[in-house]
């Protein structure tokens, strides 16, 4: 069906009223309705051959892959939702109920929750960057034999017409760097978890791989996706540029990103495709917290151009133990989440913790 671009509009606005939710009952949005086992995934002679493009399926690849890995992340916190993949689904959830996953061209309903709400649109950048977000690191948990137990094929079912875009068997190849780094993700937690180190150790060694993993994942997605962004207005893919680069700085952190904390970093997200009339932090219809993540989020990225990238550079460098990533996460929390903190002092205190790496 082919859709005027006031129409998409309007279906990309529909989620307003909804301001930031990322969960139900709890959990992210549609878990309870997404397999659970690889044999309730599309199969066909032996090979299970999962629909990236279908929310539920996406998210059954998640689902695979925190039930598999649970047994090896009691360093993670007592509680029983620290598994530090949870923030994947959740992000994937938000993209979803902020209409992030609709088709931007109109060309089709793909995305919208009136039509087709669990259809991801492969025009979608948000798509296109949570693919390799979903689908690389469950592939290489499947290599790795923590999905399947090492006896399962899987063949990723991709459109022939974006086979260029999304790769589906050949993703070793085509993004190397990404699914190594998965893979030894993966390999390693059975190894860290039965380690005689103390769990505080245990906790930055799993941390620091998942995130290097998720850097990578992101940094072919920037290149692979690029194109999608011209479907968007100005200040959306402003936003878009600023999410990716935030994802250094939690990275560089170690931000243990558990069910419970990542829905508190994520309740201040843009509940909305942003429009080129948007100006935060004084945008009508979002709330508060929204307006000034978004005008953080900004922030942060035109000082570290101002400053020819040596911002996120100060920052990774000033990560450089596992005490230092833990005074970062407190400033990222007080960067998101106290409208009093000082932005102007972020340089001296990276300053000040460089000198004691």
């Amino acid at each position: 069906m082919q859709l005027s671009r006031s129409a998409v509009v309007f279906a990309l606005l529909v989620t307003v009223c909804r301001a930031a939710v990322v969960t139900e009952d709890g959990l992210p949005i549609l878990w309870g309705s997404a397999p659970s086992m690889l044999s309730e995934l599309p199969q066909a002679d032996g090979v299970v051959k999962p629909d990236p493009f279908d929310y539920l399926q996406r998210m059954a690849m998640y689902r695979l892959m925190i039930n598999a890995t649970d047994p090896y992340m009691s360093s993670m916190g007592p509680a029983a939702n620290e598994n530090p993949l949870w923030g994947l689904p959740l992000q994937l959830g938000w993209k979803l109920r902020s209409g992030r996953l609709v088709d931007p061209t109109g060309v089709s309903t793909c995305g919208q929750e009136s039509f087709s709400p669990v259809c991801i649109a492969t025009s979608s950048w948000w798509g296109c960057v949570n693919y390799h977000l979903s689908v690389l690191p469950f592939l290489a948990a499947v290599e790795a034999g923590v999905v399947g137990d090492g006896q399962a094929q899987v063949e990723i079912q991709v459109p022939a017409e974006v086979a260029a875009v999304y790769c589906s068997s050949n993703c070793s190849s085509t993004h190397p760097d990404a699914m190594n780094k998965w893979l030894t993700f993966f390999q390693s937690l059975k190894t860290i978890s039965a380690s005689e180190v103390s769990d505080e150790e245990k906790r930055d060694q799993i941390l620091g791989l998942m995130w290097s993993a998720q850097l990578a994942s992101l940094d072919t997605a920037a290149s692979t996706c690029a194109d999608k962004k011209a479907l968007y207005s100005g200040k959306e893919v402003a936003y878009s540029e600023s999410w990716l680069s935030s994802a250094q700085y939690v990275g560089a952190a170690h931000f243990s990103s558990g069910l419970d904390r990542s829905v508190q970093f994520m309740r201040p997200l843009p509940s909305r495709v942003l429009l080129q009339t948007d100006i935060p932090p004084n945008i009508a219809d979002l709330s508060t917290e929204e307006n000034h993540t978004l005008y953080i989020f900004g922030w942060m990225t035109t000082a570290n151009k101002l400053l020819g990238g040596s911002l996120t550079l100060m920052w990774q460098k000033a990560m450089c133990t596992s005490a230092a990533r833990e005074k970062g996460r407190t400033l990222l929390n007080d960067l998101l989440f106290n409208p009093q903190f000082a932005t102007s002092s972020m340089l001296s205190i990276l300053s000040e913790m460089i000198t004691k790496c």
